[in-house]
């Protein structure tokens, strides 16, 4: 964007401006600024992503596999952690190295009925991430305010309209409010760790040690890794990184990678620890106490505050906004990416919010269970998993797209493990849902 000159003064940057303008010195060498003033710059795209690993569905998953099990699973959120990362630093990359997110890439590189199905299959996903997204808002809203869900979910669409309307000062302002929201959830959870006051010998035991207890802590583990592997973003973190901060200076460019290896590492290391006290809560409180039949968000609030103290009720449910507003932003950024990269089409953000909201509405309207729901809408995401991880790495190992950026074999190997993986969690998942009885 350029910068706002006026004849007699220095020129007035924009925050976009001023955050390439920095960035490019620091890349070409010409900054002086410490460590941390010169990552800053840099940092932004992965805590716009991240806001997808600890989105409501998050809550639902994390909330019964500490009820149910204690401590046992938080070696699969550190797990899924690892993974997310290394898959969030792939597609950042694909956007670094050539410009194109990963549903351009897509477009080009596949017959046009494959392109058409991919883009159907992810225009689906996108929505039951906003269906989930967005019934977490509004039940927010209820929890704190005793809003019913239905005038939740309006003021849900209101409030992220508004946000989203920051697009038009540029990516800056944007990254700082998903950013803030980010650092709402995570002082509510560090609150809530406190004041649930766990076992962090078990802790620390059970981060490190895997372990399963029978087929139901197998069916917890993938809904877990299913609620914390999300595809929408996985396209939607490439489109951040392809125009962000541009140079085809191999050697910048790799100057460039290294920062954005670091904002992943931190986003995501901020999503796991978020994670890991979800489930740390639901285990000291409700396993502890053996109320191991919680598990929808609503009876975690109300449980809370006899066993911990309202004032953990109050910060669980402002946790839920947090998490349902800022998620619900990323889920319509991430569906207005799929359609114009797999399409080349765009339409109003405005018409989108406007019909994603109608799912939402209807399952309000018709009353399902709104944790129920969340759940189902992982396992809705667990099928398109595959269609956005595997061309990821296809065109990560391509030397003839990536240039110098190009995965070394033992990365491609490793996301290949870690794909291969997932993919066979999520159809265990999927087979469990609908044929385990």
């Amino acid at each position: 964007m350029k910068p706002d000159e006026s004849p007699d003064q220095e020129p007035v940057l924009t925050k976009d401006a001023a955050t390439v303008r920095a960035a490019t010195a620091i890349l070409d060498g010409e900054s002086k600024k410490g460590f941390l003033r010169r990552l800053l710059p840099f940092m932004g795209p992965a805590f716009v992503a991240s806001v997808a690993y600890m989105d409501p569905g998050n809550f639902a998953t994390n909330i019964q596999g500490g009820a149910r099990l204690g401590y046992m699973l938080l070696w699969v959120i550190v797990a899924s952690n690892l993974m997310a990362m290394l898959i969030q630093t792939l597609s950042a990359k694909l956007g670094i190295a050539t410009g194109l997110n990963l549903a351009e890439h897509c477009r080009e590189q596949f017959s046009r009925p494959v392109v058409l199905g991919m883009w159907v299959l992810a225009e689906i996903v996108a929505m039951a991430t906003d269906l989930a997204e967005f019934l977490g808002a509004a039940l927010g809203f209820q929890l704190l305010f005793g809003i019913p869900l239905f005038w939740g979910a309006i003021l849900t669409a209101i409030a992220t309209m508004i946000i989203l309307s920051l697009e038009r000062y540029g990516f800056r302002p944007l990254e700082a409010v998903i950013t803030t929201l980010v650092g709402v959830i995570a002082i509510c959870y560090l609150v809530e760790t406190i004041l649930a006051r766990p076992d962090w010998g078990a802790i620390a035991y059970h981060a490190v040690v895997p372990q399963f207890s029978g087929t139901e802590s197998i069916l917890l583990a993938s809904g877990i890794l299913g609620a914390t592997v999300m595809p929408h973003v996985i396209y939607l973190h490439s489109a951040l990184t392809q125009g962000r901060i541009v140079t085809r200076d191999p050697k910048l460019l790799k100057r460039l990678f290294h920062f954005e290896v670091v904002d992943v590492v931190v986003a995501l290391g901020v999503a796991g620890l978020i994670n890991a006290a979800m489930l740390i809560m639901a285990a000291s409180t409700f396993f502890d106490a053996g109320l191991s039949h919680i598990a929808s968000i609503e009876e975690a609030h109300l449980t809370l505050s006899p066993l911990v103290g309202k004032a953990s009720a109050w910060v669980f449910g402002i946790s839920l906004l947090a998490s349902g507003l800022s998620s619900t932003t990323v889920g319509t950024m991430s569906g207005q990416v799929i359609m114009k990269g797999f399409l080349r089409r765009q339409i109003s953000v405005w018409i989108r919010r406007l019909v994603t909201m109608v799912p939402p509405l209807v399952v309000i309207a018709i009353g399902l269970d709104p944790t129920l729901t969340l759940v189902v809408s992982q396992v809705v995401l667990s099928f398109a998993i595959p269609f956005a991880l595997v061309p990821l790495l296809l065109f990560t190992s391509r030397k003839e797209i990536m240039g110098g950026l190009v995965n070394y074999k033992i990365t491609t190997i490793l996301t290949a493990a870690v794909a291969g993986l997932i993919i066979c969690l999520n159809l265990f998942l999927i087979y469990q849902t609908f044929l385990g009885g």
